[in-house]
């Protein structure tokens, strides 16, 4: 389970919106000045705060301090067809192309195709799941006056 501490912000029924710290290791990084992400971090975009839907049968109130957690293969399959689906797409649709013997504008053409027709799918695929209660973030536990509270 990947942890991340946040505060309370808003309460649901059965959930809350925590607020996190996104956190950047860049400045333990040797090569920082020469890292896109250590550009960004130098220009303030590092330190800024994400809200994200966690589910909770805890008994809770905003400004409570709680860590949430987000399943590893979750974050792992998430990765895989956000990053590797659309570029199989695109290369995908490139190849078949390709192999049609069509002229190269025309497999470029096929190869964009491709690439918006599998994020399409992936966008589809996300807007299926959203509301799934096993792929959301939960809250693990409470950090309530110097104790914590798990569930």
């Amino acid at each position: 389970m990947i942890e991340e501490q946040g505060r309370v912000v808003a309460v649901e029924a059965g959930a809350v919106w925590v607020e996190t710290l996104r956190k950047s290791t860049c400045s333990s990084c040797s090569v920082s000045a020469g890292c896109g992400q250590g550009v960004l971090d130098r220009l303030g975009a590092g330190g800024r705060r994400g809200h994200v839907r966690a589910l909770s049968d805890l008994s809770l109130s905003v400004g409570d301090a709680v860590v949430i957690g987000v399943r590893e293969d979750l974050l792992v399959r998430g990765s895989l067809l956000v990053y590797l689906m659309p570029l199989l797409g695109l290369f995908g649709a490139a190849l078949l192309a390709d192999r049609l013997a069509l002229a190269e504008p025309y497999v470029v053409l096929g190869a964009f195709l491709g690439l918006g027709l599998s994020w399409g799918a992936v966008r589809w695929r996300s807007a299926c799941t959203a509301g799934d209660p096993a792929l959301q973030p939960v809250v693990l536990r409470a950090l309530i006056a110097g104790h914590v509270s798990t569930l």
